[in-house]
């Protein structure tokens, strides 16, 4: 009942609560990333929703236009700190977690809700274990347990069951320790960037070698 009906009526007062929140934002980051990169505004992303269906999912654009997609070792999405792909504006709108805050659009079409599993690219699909697809069940979340607890210190294998772990045990208190834990990791910039040290999170020579020219 509570992840059917009652998650789903809390997720949409949120969202109608803070679309003004969401307008005040635009007002201001917007002229900002035009005036730093230009159009456009937002970066609309495939990913993959509840039981494995794909959505458009809302950034405010926080990389340069036409950016290489540049992966590592364990397929995920490279996320450095000196990541030349990004941009000026983009680095404070993804260190504040801002960029983040359109994805309210999705809160309010049903497409996500505000905890659960960090939608994966649709490339994805075909990675997931029969024994963890079982996160597919719930709306993928602006929020989650992977993501507040361990954002980007875990690799691919480790959030797919951290993912399957919230699927399970889905709960209005479980949720509630996750939205404050959020809040703690967003203020206090924790585990913002992956740690490339991790074999896994390592980049391959090709995706290395695309980095190094665009550093050049």
């Amino acid at each position: 009942m509570y992840n059917r009906v009652i998650k789903r009526l809390i997720d949409l007062l949120i969202s109608i609560v803070a679309m003004p929140f969401f307008l005040i934002v635009c007002i201001f980051v917007a002229p900002a990333i035009l005036l730093d990169d230009g159009f456009p505004i937002f970066y609309n992303a495939k990913r993959i929703g509840r039981e494995g269906k794909l959505f458009k999912m809302y950034k405010f654009r926080s990389m340069k236009k036409n950016a290489p997609d540049i992966r590592l070792a364990d397929g995920s999405t490279y996320n450095g700190a000196d990541d030349p792909r990004v941009t000026k504006i983009g680095r404070f709108l993804r260190r504040t977690s801002i960029d983040e805050i359109p994805q309210l659009l999705n809160l309010l079409n049903g497409t996500m809700s505000l905890i659960g599993p960090r939608p994966d690219p649709p490339d994805w699909i075909d990675k997931y274990p029969e024994d963890i697809r079982v996160f597919l069940k719930v709306r993928p979340g602006i929020t989650g347990y992977s993501q507040a607890f361990f954002r980007n210190s875990v690799d691919a294998v480790d959030k797919m069951k951290n993912d399957a772990f919230y699927a399970t045990h889905c709960s209005f208190r479980m949720d509630v320790k996750i939205f404050f834990k959020t809040i703690q990791a967003v203020l206090y910039h924790e585990n913002t960037y992956k740690d490339l040290s991790h074999d896994a999170n390592k980049l391959d020579d090709e995706a290395q070698a695309e980095l190094d020219s665009l550093i050049q």
